[in-house]
């Protein structure tokens, strides 16, 4: 029996990531497929014979014309959703998949409802792919609704934030300043590049949606990046922040530095990622354009993120002499 693999467990089945490139690897033999991901699929795909009749064949094959469509960032969910799908459907064959088996995973999912909904996405676009290629005749996954996810809405406030600041290390401050003050996903801050720091301020090409947009320098933006700067000492590299070796930062390591830091102040349930609604909450309460600043295509997109939200105050209507009681 073959050992689950510890590394790339979010590529296909005999799909492995070598020195910034992508390897078939079949009977022994080290195919090349390219070193962007996309095409490497393609070429992945291109060597498949189609679906042998069961399910983890199925979805294995699908998976690669699923991956091609969806951003790096939704890749590792969507595998991580497939590998539990396979696991749950791996003695049945296409055919024999009903809703009622849909619904049985859907509920031996409820305690985590954002994992059981993306198993949903996938299944039924594994089963789109099936009804195309004439597969089957209908997609078992349509009528199940998913798991209704209640939106977060914690708000980190100054003062804890000050708090988990203390207790982080001097890299991870710089992170968390960086997020706070660019409005930006933790892993785009991972990811500026040194090329990103225009005159104008920095740029950025979000992973998750792909939407474009440069947060102006602040005195306050250039000194956290000056700080950021100085870390690595005389080694330079492409990215703005970096490991020992000059690799872009790893969004794990930081991860769990995050959390031993917001335990150690005694901080709960605060999460790297509320920093993005901190600042979107804060710009609107500056008057600035939380919108703009998320760099989403409309506001409704930012309500999401807003938590500190102003309570309406509203006068109710007068009657004056009319409701007075006649003696």
């Amino acid at each position: 029996m073959n050992r689950p693999r510890k590394k790339d467990r979010h590529l296909p089945k005999g799909m492995y990531h070598r020195h910034n490139a992508y390897y078939l690897v079949d009977k022994g033999r080290w195919q090349p497929l390219g070193k962007d991901l996309r095409v490497a699929l393609e070429k992945y795909a291109a060597t498949l014979d189609g679906p042998k009749g069961g399910m983890v064949d199925l979805i294995d094959t699908a998976m690669v014309q699923i991956l091609r469509d969806v951003q790096p960032n939704t890749v590792k969910c969507y595998q991580q959703a497939a590998r539990r799908l396979k696991k749950a459907l791996q003695e049945f064959a296409p055919n024999q998949v009903r809703g009622r088996h849909v619904a049985q995973i859907k509920q031996g999912l409820a305690h985590t409802p954002n994992l059981a909904n993306h198993c949903l996405t996938v299944l039924r676009l594994v089963f789109a792919y099936a009804v195309e290629n004439q597969i089957v005749d209908d997609n078992p996954v349509s009528g199940i609704k998913p798991h209704r996810v209640k939106k977060r809405s914690r708000l980190i406030s100054l003062g804890e934030y000050q708090a988990i600041y203390a207790k982080a290390s001097p890299r991870l401050q710089i992170i968390m300043d960086l997020c706070i003050r660019t409005g930006q996903r933790i892993s785009d801050v991972l990811s500026i590049r040194r090329a990103d720091l225009l005159p104008e301020g920095i740029r950025f090409q979000q992973k998750k949606t792909n939407a474009k947009g440069v947060v102006p320098w602040t005195p306050e933006l250039r000194a956290v990046v000056d700080r950021a700067k100085g870390l690595g000492g005389n080694l330079t590299a492409l990215t703005l922040l970096y490991n020992r070796r000059g690799r872009p930062l790893s969004y794990g390591a930081n991860f769990d530095q995050w959390k031993k830091a917001r335990r150690a102040a005694g901080v709960p349930d605060a999460r790297i990622h509320d920093l993005r609604a901190v600042a979107a909450t804060w710009a609107k309460k500056q008057g600035k354009n939380p919108t703009a600043l998320l760099m989403h295509t409309n506001a409704q997109q930012t309500e999401r993120y807003l938590r500190d939200k102003e309570e309406l105050v509203v006068d109710g209507p007068s009657f004056g002499h009319l409701l007075d009681v006649k003696k």
